[in-house]
């Protein structure tokens, strides 16, 4: 099982994948591949590729070492399970998955379970899934339903008890979807970009008001509760551009 990832209160800030547009190439600094130099600015990163196919374990280790020590990765369960299983049956899938991800060690932050729009809550399912899920990873784990009946009294039961936390995402799936919530040392935001997802910008008032949210989680959480924003509008490049400007509305910078 891999091992616990240490949890801090300071918010991790990052984009879906660590590509670098040119145009905000500024941004950072210098490195051996595309994530190092991505490394120099942020501290976490959301690893989509793992949702489309597996990689080997010593890909991910390579990962792992071309980064500094303080640095997270956030691994995307595969479709494979969440989308074509159905979190049913998955148990072999679960346990190649958690094998490969092993390769990053200690910058193992955590594991995002993305549920397909048609997916409804079926208590059993669910919890025999999530039960399953944290057998296997000791770390952090976060969920993002997108059916509506997943935000109600039973699921909130289930990230309770199976120490998941729930996603905030913009644009909200249906109400409330937009709130961080559920258990675990994980607050998590997921930005896909409005009004058109994956490709429109955020502008700062939208900025401001995410970071306040930020703010209003750390001091409502627990101490070792650890915000993690991840910006997933990625398609036109302002991913980039979005995580750096709400990087300084927190107060952070380059290589914090």
């Amino acid at each position: 099982m891999p091992s616990r990832a240490r949890v801090s209160s300071r918010p991790r800030i990052g984009c879906a994948g660590w590509s670098i547009p040119a145009a905000h190439a500024r941004l950072f600094g210098a490195g051996d591949s595309v994530l190092a130099r991505y490394a120099t600015r942020f501290d976490a990163v959301e690893v989509n590729s793992s949702f489309y196919r597996s990689h080997r374990r010593a890909t991910y280790a390579r990962w792992a070492a071309s980064v500094p020590a303080a640095f997270r990765f956030s691994l995307k369960l595969p479709k494979a399970i969440t989308h074509e299983q159905r979190l049913q049956g998955s148990g072999a899938l679960l346990d190649r998955f958690a094998d490969e991800v092993g390769g990053l060690g200690r910058k193992l932050g955590g594991v995002l379970v993305q549920l397909p729009p048609g997916l409804a809550f079926d208590a059993r399912v669910a919890s025999t899934f999530f039960a399953m899920l944290r057998r296997r990873f000791a770390v952090p784990l976060a969920c993002e339903p997108r059916h509506a009946s997943w935000f109600g009294a039973a699921a909130d039961r289930l990230w309770m008890r199976h120490d998941i936390a729930r996603v905030a995402a913009d644009p909200a799936p249906a109400p409330g979807a937009d709130e961080v919530a559920g258990a675990g040392a994980w607050r998590y935001w997921r930005w896909h970009g409005a009004p058109r997802m994956y490709y429109s910008a955020y502008d700062d008032d939208a900025l401001r008001a995410l970071a306040a949210q930020v703010r209003a989680a750390v001091a409502a959480g627990k101490p070792r509760a650890r915000p993690w924003i991840i910006f997933d509008n990625t398609a036109h490049g302002h991913a980039v551009a979005d995580a750096a400007r709400l990087q300084e509305m927190l107060g952070g910078g380059r290589g914090d």
